[in-house]
């Protein structure tokens, strides 16, 4: 005869597990969909990437927020796009953008609907020799790193971005290194329309940059004290 008492408490086992396992596949596809990101924006498929994003989701880069599709495809369609490969959806010849995505930590709601997640990016970036004339203003070979705090939603069974906040940090020419190197990307003053290629909204302050040092603030409380970072 069934112990009703084991029988619900294996019940309970399993609903339990099964949230467990359901938690580490949502975490393992928000990681999925960001590396994903990284390889698109790595080869210019910028139709790929503002694809992943969610109808309502945004871009913060550098101090100005982008606000939906529109928004976003006004980032990289027509600035990104039309600067690096000249309108072409897809690689250039002779240009460098390799974004190596690193130190992932992705947090999965409880309900399974969301997500948070942190990530280092590290970028290398450069023009070959022979396209020189090609991509005017761009840096030769040059390194660039930033932290990703971003947020995700699950639609239909989907995750997707709900908002990208990349956080540069620092730039260095190669040859010089980050001991001698400034930045080669400075704050947006105006908004779209008056700027073509501007955001929706500027960030109250310009985020600061090397050699500046800044503490991009924690999704996650500390794992031993529970703390948030900032907190006595």
């Amino acid at each position: 005869m069934t112990d009703p008492d084991a029988l619900a408490a294996l019940e309970s086992r399993v609903a339990a597990l099964t949230r467990q396992v359901a938690r580490l596949e949502d975490a393992h596809a928000v990681k999925s969909l960001q590396y994903k990101y990284g390889y698109y924006i790595d080869k210019c498929l910028y139709d790929e990437a503002v694809t992943l994003f969610c109808d309502s989701g945004e871009v913060r880069f550098l101090n100005g927020i982008y606000r939906g599709r529109t928004g976003i495809r006004r980032l990289y369609c027509d600035w990104f796009r039309k600067y690096f490969t000249g309108g072409v959806n897809g690689p250039r010849r002779g240009l460098m953008l390799d974004h190596l995505m690193l130190q992932d930590i992705v947090d999965v709601a409880e309900d399974g609907l969301t997500a948070k997640g942190r990530f280092r990016c590290l970028l290398q970036g450069g023009c070959h020799e022979s396209m020189r004339e090609s991509i005017p203003n761009f840096p030769r070979q040059f390194w660039e790193s930033g932290i990703y705090e971003n947020i995700y939603v699950k639609e239909d069974g989907v995750w997707k971005v709900k908002r990208l906040d990349y956080n540069m940090l620092w730039q260095a020419d190669y040859d010089q290194g980050w001991a001698n190197s400034g930045v080669h990307l400075t704050p947006m003053t105006r908004t779209y329309p008056t700027d073509p290629n501007g955001p929706d909204e500027l960030l109250p302050e310009a985020p600061k940059t090397w050699p500046e040092a800044r503490v991009v603030p924690f999704h996650y409380p500390h794992p031993v004290t529970g703390k948030r970072w900032g907190e006595p």
